[in-house]
């Protein structure tokens, strides 16, 4: 239950930006009305889907790919983020609420491979240190390596045993 706010032009700029030269399945957890999985795949990242709950903004997102020429090239799918499998998943887009960050971090961690990146928008996450942001303000966005952020928490969970 997470409140629908478009990005903007230069949020969807600083997220692709982040992800530019990367190859592999690209999602965008609660994809909205489509621009960021839209420009993902304008930007050649391919597979590109977005997972939304909303039906209006599904109907947007398919629509916006139709407009553009993408149907059947992009996908737009009716899932709950909880209940998707990420394993495959090598660029994640996450523009969420600050209160989903701390379980998905949890989710992200458990299923995404190693050399998966994710791109927080609007609120970085919470426990992960980024390994590169971009823009300021509203505009920014965190880029986050699953390597580096599995072997921040390894080292995190045995400082705690010590």
């Amino acid at each position: 239950q997470v409140p629908y706010q478009p990005s903007s032009p230069r949020q969807v700029a600083n997220a692709l930006a982040l992800l530019r030269g990367r190859a592999g399945k690209t999602v965008d957890l609660g994809s909205g009305d489509g621009r960021l999985v839209l420009e993902a795949h304008r930007q050649g990242l391919r597979p590109a889907l977005g997972y939304e709950l909303n039906p209006w903004l599904l109907c947007l997102a398919n629509y916006h790919a139709w407009k553009a020429g993408y149907h059947g090239k992009v996908s737009f799918l009716k899932k709950d983020l909880w209940k998707v499998n990420l394993s495959d998943c090598h660029n994640v887009i996450v523009f969420l609420a600050p209160s989903v960050k701390p379980p998905l971090a949890t989710k992200l961690l458990a299923e995404l491979p190693d050399d998966a990146r994710v791109v927080a928008g609007r609120f970085p996450f919470p426990s992960w240190t980024p390994s590169s942001t971009l823009g300021q303000g509203l505009e920014q966005v965190w880029a986050y390596d699953m390597k580096d952020v599995r072997r921040e928490a390894q080292g995190s969970a045995q400082e705690s045993r010590v």
